[in-house]
């Protein structure tokens, strides 16, 4: 028989997380200043907790996980299960290979805690009483108020409207664990009462929201601000996602050609990709790295260029691929995906030509197709944002199968969909019964 769900034990969960700086092929663009107003630089001890900054700085090689956070790392169910995509395969018939890496096998349903966990334990090290962060999809918001409830710290949560809005489940969610959440922009900071004085209705957006994060918590000597996406600290953190997948090839006997995730500030696909791209640059190995992304914040295709974090410029400047921290994107159903900016190691790996990006249209109809075959044939149900990795890995492997290529591709399912439904059933008109009732 087979092996399809590659799982690893407890005692081979990887214990140090996998830092790519010092591997890429040019230094990595420093954060720095804008050329008036104060310093952000000098801020970010205000800001994060001191570990953190001390991760985003880091230039080792690897860095070691603490053991109270591998302990919490395996209450939140990791190692997480590799799968072979064999039903799919079928359905496609296709020549390739296709893997997924099941981080929806999480207490709140995605990859996020994967540095929720170590950004919570390190704010409670330190003495401090509550965070603070912004969330687009929710599931970061949900994610960090679980593990804040592990080790016993508040969280106020920062919420886009345009997906809050719609998401009564999912805020309940974060409620349950303790978290105060907030539709953004709210009328609890002065850039969120500014904006909603120019428009009552306004959707929000991720920097929008990271802007009433920061000021919540520069106001509150007790708070630190915590960041999902994006940052140096992040990315390492979820390594965990790839270092894992490496191990579970290696049982597999197999390599993958093509590494498929979505990508809208850059965790889950930086998570899974890291690791690999880590080996190309040093081992010559030859893989492909698709980022999949929405219409609606094409962020990879933007101006590489340094450009604030949020909208209200309170963060350092950061050298990454941007479509500008203003800018007014329109509200989809995978809101995780809505951010201007990508991720600064992923932006340097673009710009040296490692990483390739694919732009599915706003509409999600063609992108939520895929899911639901996905669903008919693998049984998980993904979050939106999931659905952009499934479906450029249709898209590969029907490739393959018109040039008769035998590939191995992993695809990142970064979160289930459960809380999501009204999202499908708007894009794909589900819910409508199939007969008439008799009389």
């Amino acid at each position: 028989m087979t092996q399809d769900h590659i799982v690893l034990s407890p005692y081979e969960m990887p214990d140090r997380w996998y830092n790519i700086l010092p591997d890429l092929p040019r230094p990595l663009p420093p954060p720095m200043d804008p050329k008036s107003g104060p310093s952000r630089m000098e801020m970010l001890p205000q800001v994060f907790s001191g570990k953190v900054l001390e991760h985003e700085m880091c230039t080792d090689r690897y860095v070691k996980i603490p053991k109270e956070v591998r302990e919490l790392y395996i209450q939140a169910g990791r190692p997480r299960p590799l799968i072979r995509a064999r039903r799919l395969e079928k359905k496609l018939n296709t020549p390739a290979k296709m893997y997924y890496k099941a981080e929806f096998y999480s207490p709140t349903g995605s990859h996020k805690v994967n540095t929720a966990i170590p950004q919570a334990y390190f704010a409670k090290q330190q003495g401090l009483e509550r965070m603070t962060t912004e969330t687009g999809a929710g599931q970061w918001g949900t994610a960090l108020a679980y593990a804040c409830s592990l080790v016993g710290i508040d969280i106020t949560v920062y919420w886009v409207r345009a997906a809050s809005s719609w998401k009564l489940g999912r805020r309940n969610f974060m409620q349950m664990y303790g978290a105060e959440v907030y539709d953004s922009p709210s009328d609890r900071t002065e850039i969120g009462q500014r904006l909603l004085q120019e428009d009552p209705n306004h959707e929000g957006s991720l920097g929008i929201a990271i802007s009433e994060a920061l000021e919540d918590a520069v106001s509150d000597e007790k708070a630190v601000y915590s960041l999902g996406s994006v940052l140096n600290h992040v990315l390492l953190h979820q390594t965990i996602i790839g270092l894992e997948t490496k191990k579970q090839f290696e049982i597999a006997e197999d390599h993958p050609d093509i590494v498929i995730s979505c990508l809208g500030g850059g965790s889950n696909f930086g998570g899974l990709a890291i690791p690999f791209a880590g080996d190309m640059i040093n081992n010559g190995n030859d893989t492909k790295f698709i980022a999949a992304q929405s219409e609606a914040a094409p962020n990879l295709n933007g101006t590489y260029e340094y450009d604030f974090g949020d909208y209200a410029e309170q963060t350092p400047l950061l050298k990454m691929y941007t479509l500008g921290h203003q800018c007014v994107m329109p509200s989809i159903k995978a809101d995780g995906l809505r951010y201007h900016g990508a991720a600064p190691i992923i932006s340097a790996l673009r710009n040296e030509g490692l990483v390739d990006t694919i732009i599915y249209p706003r509409d999600e109809e063609y992108v939520f197709k895929r899911a639901e075959m996905f669903v008919q044939r693998e049984g998980f149900l993904p979050a939106p944002e999931s659905a952009y990795s499934i479906a450029a890995a249709i898209d590969e492997a029907r490739g393959c199968r018109d040039r008769n290529e035998e590939k191995t591709i992993v695809f990142n399912v970064s979160g289930h969909g459960f809380m999501d439904m009204d999202g499908y059933r708007d894009i794909l008109g589900l819910g409508q019964s199939n007969s008439s009732a008799s009389t």
